[in-house]
């Protein structure tokens, strides 16, 4: 196996000209962009960031678009990428001020950089100013000084518009596509090299543009090896240290037996996602598996035929979609998002079809009613997932009865209705929070400004739903209260982005009277506001707490009885 010591420009360069591809095995670009602030960190101050791993081949061998722009003109020889995509798309966007684009979404990558950060080296997981896995929560409460004081212990950070105005943080892209030093040092209000820090700032500047120069180690495969040995090699490498979830290597086995399976797949969820429930490719996969081999583990896949995997693909398609179209006119489920665990809709899917999608009007309300009742309770949260749904698959193969996977239910959690101690310290991760959101819909909340009903489908990205501290976060900081306290679900409202924004870091008590005289009482009954005036007061946050567990936890039993 040859190998070549190549620059990240080069590499750049090599994909944008299209010198680079992606074979279809790969999975989607599917980097947050604190891991892309990790790497920039750490190739600033060299450290190794692993190594790169392609395979040069004259096969006429399937692939798939990069989440970067690549020129339209691609040449007739090229390297296929195997280990490293994450790294250099995310490299590509801020080198040459690209956004990446995963299915319809468009997304630029900014990190700002620290012309002022410490020498010494922080935890790069001690500051989290992106919570990108719910973009709701909000951060309109958190004063500049507190932002700050977060920020100034790293060199990166994702950008924020607070950040981003401070004089010392500059754009990376910036830099990088700019040589001259001077509009950030002005920025920095630098404005003669006799300034002090005037040479901290330009040895700093050069030093992050070094990165382009930081040389990767490219391995490359030889170009004799078959597609099926690439495979195998692609799926040991990304095995090692759980690079890649299993989905993912189940994936490129699946589409090194059937080519062209991943354009199929990407045409089947891109239907859904124009219909405003997206699906992603594990639940695509986890369905294929279980409707081909009767379980849910990736296992024994290199001996299943490409035959058995048209075929599982053809019932397992029809079973998504009964389970989709059952989760969204009989359940009220408009987004997979809602649900605690995907697998909830496997099992939908599976006993459609053992039944053969013709439900009783018993097994409807049987079905929706455990539907709720395992998300509420996070049945697959609470242990091996795919033991579990292995256990409800088992059963519907001995009994197609949903009293069969009640049982398994009522044995695992005990008992299926909610106490409010039950809802003590949860937060937005919580099965709990999901289903506060499914109930509240129901009842018709509404948005506290504009009075939009709350969705997850708000048009733009002014309106869409967050989740509003009740008591600022800030100010419960500054009380002495903790974090468990602080982000403990009841206090957490849904609201429209706007309307979090425009509420900022007031207390319940200044702004509950006006949103009761415009709209009525019931704007916050919807949300299981408890109609007392005296508990809006930050004094007395530990009852308000308290009480809204109680109505919130009434309102998730009458959810279950619904």
């Amino acid at each position: 196996m040859a190998h070549q010591d190549i620059t990240i420009k080069e590499l750049v360069d090599r994909i944008e000209r299209g010198d680079i591809r992606l074979p279809e095995m790969q999975r989607q670009y599917v980097w947050q962009k604190t891991r892309v602030r990790d790497l920039l960190d750490s190739l600033y101050r060299g450290y190794p960031s692993g190594t790169i791993l392609t395979w040069e081949t004259d096969e006429q061998v399937s692939t798939r678009e990069f989440a970067i722009e690549q020129q339209a003109q691609q040449p007739a020889r090229f390297h296929l990428l195997l280990d490293g995509q994450q790294r250099l798309t995310s490299l590509s966007a801020l080198l040459r001020g690209k956004p990446v684009k995963v299915k319809n979404l468009v997304r630029p990558i900014d990190i700002l950089f620290n012309l002022e950060h410490p020498e010494t080296v922080q935890l790069i997981t001690e500051v989290d100013e992106e919570n990108e896995a719910n973009d709701g929560e909000d951060t309109a409460d958190a004063s500049e000084d507190d932002l700050l004081r977060r920020a100034n212990k790293l060199a990166f950070v994702v950008h924020t518009p607070k950040v981003a105005n401070l004089p010392h943080w500059v754009s990376v892209k910036e830099v990088l596509s700019e040589s001259n030093d001077r509009p950030f040092l002005e920025k920095a209000g630098v404005l003669s090299f006799k300034d002090e820090n005037y040479k901290k700032y330009t040895d700093r500047l050069n030093r992050l543009r070094k990165i382009k120069d930081y040389s990767y180690r490219v391995h490359i495969l030889e170009r004799e090896k078959s597609y099926e040995e690439v495979t195998e090699i692609f799926v040991r490498v990304n095995s090692l240290g759980a690079k890649l979830r299993s989905s993912d290597l189940a994936l490129a086995q699946i589409t090194a037996k059937w080519p062209g399976s991943l354009e199929i797949f990407q045409t089947f969820e891109q239907h859904y996602l124009d219909n405003g429930f997206p699906i992603d490719q594990a639940f695509l996969l986890k369905n294929l598996i279980v409707f081909i081999t009767n379980q849910s583990r990736y296992r024994g896949i290199n001996k299943i035929s490409k035959e058995e995997i048209q075929e599982g693909w053809r019932k397992a398609k029809v079973g998504m979609e009964f389970a989709i179209n059952f989760l969204r006119s009989n359940v009220k489920i408009d987004s997979p998002s809602l649900l605690s665990s995907n697998w909830i809709a496997v099992v939908v899917a599976v006993f459609g079809s053992r039944c053969n999608y013709k439900l009783t009007r018993e097994q409807e309300q049987e079905l929706r009613h455990w539907v709720i009742a395992a998300s509420i309770k996070g049945r697959f949260s609470r242990g091996s997932s795919e033991t579990i749904l292995d256990q409800d698959l088992t059963a519907l193969q001995k009994n197609t009865s949903v009293s069969s996977l009640f049982q398994l239910l009522d044995t695992q959690v005990g008992r299926r209705d909610i106490l409010a101690n039950d809802l003590t310290h949860r937060n937005s991760q919580s099965a709990y929070f999901k289903s506060m959101f499914i109930a509240f819909q129901n009842d018709g909340a509404i948005d506290w400004f504009t009075a939009l009903k709350i969705s997850l489908k708000y048009a733009g990205n002014t309106h869409k739903l967050q989740f509003h501290h009740i008591f600022p976060q800030a100010v419960l900081r500054k009380a002495g209260y903790e974090k468990q306290n602080i982000n403990d679900i009841c206090n957490l409202a849904f609201i429209g982005g706007q309307t979090n924004r425009r509420l900022g870091a007031k207390l319940p008590n200044e702004y509950f009277p006006e949103i009761i005289r415009r709209l009525g009482e019931p704007a916050l009954r919807n949300q299981c506001i408890p109609i007392d005036e005296d508990l809006w007061k930050l004094e007395n946050y530990d009852k308000f707490l308290l009480q809204r567990r109680e109505l919130v936890a009434e309102r998730l039993n009458q959810l279950l009885e619904e």
